[in-house]
């Protein structure tokens, strides 16, 4: 597992207000949590800077952010659209049972059966459960659910281990 990962925690929404605040999306739970992990690596197209001390809140409808510098409207659309980077390094270890997908990426995936599925690509969520993508002669989704279709994840292996029909 690399510490050393960028992780992509949120992205600037849009400017709020002529204070030089700024909306934000944030792909924390919760999503105020986005402040905790500073320093942030903001990333608009090619260019990339640390920024320290960002505060904001939660309004129910909206992350609203002040950045140390930025005080008025046009210091802030010029944010607009930069996403927020942290190192893996940076987010408190996983409960027990409990992963980060970017940890699993990379991971060998094999069924019960032995057979191989290549390798995580990625996971996304559906609403019902998260799927694993396993990408080897060909793409397989597989319902990210412990027990059910996920029966481990041995990281010093390198593998996760399904209950999936290769066929499917």
């Amino acid at each position: 597992m690399r510490t050393d990962r960028r992780i992509l925690l949120g992205r600037v929404a849009g400017d709020f207000g002529v204070r030089g605040e700024l909306k934000l999306l944030s792909w924390t739970d919760p999503r105020d949590a986005i402040f905790k992990y500073q320093p942030w690596i903001l990333r608009a197209g090619d260019a990339e800077r640390e920024v320290s001390g960002v505060r904001g809140r939660d309004t129910g409808k909206l992350v609203i952010a002040s950045f140390p510098g930025v005080e008025n409207r046009e210091q802030a659309e010029a944010l607009k659209g930069a996403e927020i980077w942290v190192l893996r390094s940076q987010l408190p270890a996983p409960k027990p049972g409990e992963y980060y997908w970017v940890d699993l990426e990379g991971l060998a995936v094999r069924n019960l059966e032995g057979v191989d599925f290549g390798r995580v690509s990625h996971l996304f969520d559906t609403g019902a459960n998260p799927v694993l993508v396993a990408v080897g002669e060909r793409e397989r989704l597989v319902p990210f659910v412990m027990d059910q279709y996920v029966k481990s994840v041995d990281f010093d292996a390198g593998l996760v281990v399904v209950d999936w029909d290769p066929d499917f």
